[in-house]
């Protein structure tokens, strides 16, 4: 009887299987939902809200201490990073040394920042990883001798990279994007670091660094009651203020396309930036449509912008975009690379080809597919790090979203169409009002670069320094001293030999073999 069972269940089986037409893909599953856990949240009376999400799979856990402030800057440019260096440098109660060294013997991570803190480490430390925080935090020992030694450093770092070609294409691009005299467009200078004092450091944490404009994310292996009384015990004492008001101007887009050009005669390569300023935040109705659409034109090795300009031409090592969102005001699309001298001018109009293809034509299904999978393989990779998880609970918290806004992540980001996608591309990827920031060696790039044409119009050029102030277009052409001629050059040659009577002197003489000039 059992081998009757047995028979009739095989013949089943196969009967199912032939069934299966393997020369079919099979349709996918619905979208899965990430579980991140319900966090629990409680606000301290001085205005600092606390969001715990309990995670006890490993013995870790993880805090971030984020300020929502909008961009901004002290009176002078290069304050907020001397004080993001003087952080985390012990604080009035511990010694720097001190302070260090139990850090590295509990084996926990710190960093500190103008806009927060960060910590993480072995739950069974949790207490006094919290402690240490709190108290580099927000009783920061900000002596001179160390406001000397970062003040310092931020002045040869900036030296040391005077020359480089990327990190003045990082500094002016946005600049000339959001105006060199903003939050968003400054950058240091040397002099602008030579005006910065102790006090302007102390003045700019007192006004910004404050508990009613702050959120403290714990994740990881706590209890919540627990932490609660922890949180109050270390931040109870944390006096609150007048929070920092949003006075970021919107900045706007140029009129027509134009390339601003910076001449850098030590550039070996030219960085150039395709950018236009956009209005976009995470809370709006085309968030996942875009960020699809930045997937497809330059997220990556497997993107248009990379796949055209580096493995079709082989002008660059890599091509890509970026598509930057903000609640505080404008932000920034970009696509970027380096490329070699000789094909400057070509890599502009292969960008500005490439990103107007993309807007005009409808993508392909398997374009669209590939795009959904690397990018949802990328966020679900991003899950395994306890900062990921405090970022996505802050992000709810600060960016007006939903709270199921990463529950259905994955279902929102597989359920966007082509249609969408190509709408997304005309709305935030401007070519008709788009800057291109080119970096370069003026003397080998700037004469084709002048002749650059986009749909049968010249686009015109403006010159820039690398301060990022307008200058007059360079000029190549080498001159002749007045009074210098063959036969003065001549004589100042046989000057140097000792006069034409010692020359005269001369019992031999021999010439070496000069090739002949073609």
């Amino acid at each position: 009887m059992k081998k009757i069972i047995f028979s009739l269940l095989f013949i089943s089986s196969l009967a199912a299987t032939a069934q299966v037409d393997r020369s079919v893909q099979p349709k996918a599953g619905p979208a899965p939902e990430i579980n991140l856990g319900i966090p629990e949240t409680f606000t301290l009376d001085n205005g600092l809200q606390v969001i715990v999400v309990e995670n006890h799979k490993l013995p870790w856990v993880a805090y971030n201490l984020s300020l929502d402030n909008p961009p901004a800057e002290g009176n002078i440019t290069g304050v907020s990073s001397i004080m993001s260096g003087m952080l985390g440098k012990g604080s009035k109660e511990t010694s720097k040394n001190d302070y260090n060294e139990e850090v590295d013997y509990l084996g926990a991570s710190m960093n500190f920042g103008a806009s927060g803190a960060y910590a993480s480490g072995l739950s069974k430390y949790s207490d006094r990883i919290l402690e240490l925080m709190a108290e580099a935090a927000i009783h920061p020992n900000f002596t001179q001798e160390e406001f000397e030694t970062e003040k310092n450093k931020s002045k040869e770092n900036l030296k040391s990279s005077e020359k480089s070609v990327s990190r003045v294409a990082a500094v002016v691009s946005p600049s000339l994007a959001y105006g060199k005299n903003t939050a968003k467009g400054e950058f240091e200078t040397q002099k602008s670091l030579d005006n910065v004092q102790l006090e302007d450091v102390t003045d700019f944490y007192s006004k910004n660094f404050l508990p009613n404009n702050a959120y403290l994310v714990v994740v990881g292996d706590v209890n919540y009651r627990k932490i609660k009384k922890q949180v109050k015990k270390n931040f109870e004492d944390w006096k609150k203020g007048n929070a920092p008001q949003n006075t970021v101007t919107s900045a706007k887009n140029l009129d027509n396309l134009a390339i601003n050009f910076v001449d850098m005669d030590n550039a070996v390569q030219s960085e150039i930036v395709v950018e236009n300023i956009v209005d976009f935040k995470m809370s709006d109705p085309d968030y996942f449509p875009a960020i699809i659409a930045n997937q497809i034109l330059g997220g990556g090795g497997e993107a248009r912008l990379f796949q055209n300009l580096r493995e079709d031409k082989g002008y660059t090592y890599g091509a890509y975009s970026s598509l930057g969102n903000s609640k505080f005001g404008s932000s920034l699309f970009s696509a970027s690379a380096s490329l070699r001298n000789m094909v400057t001018d070509s890599s502009v109009v292969a960008f500005l080809d490439e990103i107007q293809d993309f807007r005009k034509q409808e993508i392909e299904d398997v374009d669209l597919e590939n795009a959904k999978a690397r990018y949802v393989g990328n966020f679900v990779r991003s899950l395994e790090q306890p900062a990921t998880i405090a970022r996505f609970a802050l992000n709810i918290e600060t960016e007006n979203l939903p709270d199921d806004f990463y529950k259905n992540y994955l279902s929102k980001v597989n359920a966007v169409t082509k249609e969408q996608v190509k709408t997304a591309a005309q709305k935030y990827f401007m070519l008709d009002n788009a800057r291109i920031v080119v970096v370069g060696k003026g003397s080998e790039v700037l004469e084709n670069l002048q002749k650059v044409q986009f749909n049968g119009k010249n686009i015109p050029v403006s010159y820039y320094d690398a301060d990022a102030n307008e200058v007059e277009k360079p000029n190549y052409e080498s001159s002749i001293p007045e009074g210098v001629t063959a036969a003065t050059v001549l004589n100042k040659y046989i000057e140097a030999l000792g006069g034409e009577a010692k020359l005269k002197t001369a019992e031999s003489m021999h010439m070496n073999d000069i090739p002949p000039i073609l």
